[in-house]
């Protein structure tokens, strides 16, 4: 993929934003030319505590985050840092959930979209064993960036699937220029259906 993307990832007290469940952890890595160039990350105290079975699933501690930057100071950073660069998120529906509600607690709203490398991967890697980040990272060669669940090692696990899967668009496929708006398009084409998606988007 030649154009910038920023690729993100949330650690979270649970599933679904509100007052009880909040953000713990940032991390974003920008990409050009399928290569990181940028990072940011951080801890955030949104004033929650952490459970137990997520403390010991992540490794980030309450005492951890008494010390962090208040989690309003941290997304109005991370947005500058993003600006309008288009999104990439691994299981993107739960790490767009989150930002727009860190962003709408700053009066702050999202402009651009989210693209999926989960939900693109099912499509163009199906014989995975599963489509997790860390067997998708095992099963395709790419690096170990780290332990999972801690923002920065998945946002970079994501990155570089993300660039995985542009350049099986581009070798296997015969796709010479990939966009994140393509992404975005092939994301929501049916498994059985994609060959014919990308048939017609080379032909176009």
């Amino acid at each position: 993929m030649q154009e910038r993307i920023a690729v993100i990832d949330f650690e979270t007290t649970g599933i679904s934003p509100g007052s009880g469940c909040r953000a713990t952890e940032i991390a974003v890595v920008i990409m050009e030319q399928g290569v990181i160039v940028e990072r940011y990350q951080s801890l955030m105290n949104a004033g929650v505590r952490i459970p137990g079975f997520i403390e010991s699933l992540t490794g980030i501690s309450n005492s951890m985050l008494r010390t962090a930057p208040p989690a309003d100071r941290v997304m109005n950073e991370v947005a500058e840092f993003v600006g309008l660069t288009p999104l990439v998120a691994h299981n993107a529906a739960f790490d767009q959930k989150f930002w727009d509600y860190e962003l709408s607690r700053i009066k702050r709203t999202r402009e651009q979209s989210f693209a999926c490398s989960m939900l693109l991967a099912r499509r163009l890697m199906p014989s995975a064993p599963n489509h997790k980040l860390g067997t998708l990272t095992s099963w395709a060669g790419l690096p170990n960036t780290g332990k999972a669940h801690r923002a920065m090692a998945d946002a970079e696990m994501a990155a570089n699937l993300t660039a995985h899967l542009s350049l099986e668009l581009r070798n296997t496929h015969g796709i010479a220029a990939v966009s994140h708006q393509l992404l975005c398009k092939l994301q929501k084409v049916p498994t059985k259906k994609m060959i014919d998606a990308i048939s017609k988007h080379r032909g176009a």
